[in-house]
């Protein structure tokens, strides 16, 4: 399940990639540190998931109480970047090992 869950996220952020390059090539992108506080503060989201892709880079999901969310990138090299933002995030539930939805 993990790593069908990895999969998706490496596929979704692949398909962003291809789908518009003009808005990543416009994207904003800090030091995480700054990234992280900007979306503390503006939107109440915090870090809820997060995974290392092949190359290194850190991928990480922020949401808030209300649902928001916004997935970020941070390169090898530490700069961090927001890749793509909506509404209605939900937190699945863990399940036991060899369990299904």
């Amino acid at each position: 399940m993990r790593l069908r869950t990895t999969a998706t996220l490496v596929t979704l952020v692949i398909a962003s990639c291809l789908i518009a390059p003009t808005a990543l090539a416009q994207s904003a992108c800090g030091s995480h540190k700054m990234v992280a506080e900007n979306l503390n503060k503006t939107y109440a989201e915090t870090p809820v998931s997060m995974g290392v892709t092949i190359g290194g880079a850190v991928i990480e999901v922020f949401a808030s109480p209300d649902g928001t969310w916004t997935l970020v990138i941070t390169q090898p090299n530490g700069v961090t970047c927001l890749i793509a933002a909506g509404k209605d995030w939900e937190n699945l539930p863990k399940l036991a090992k060899g369990g299904t939805i």
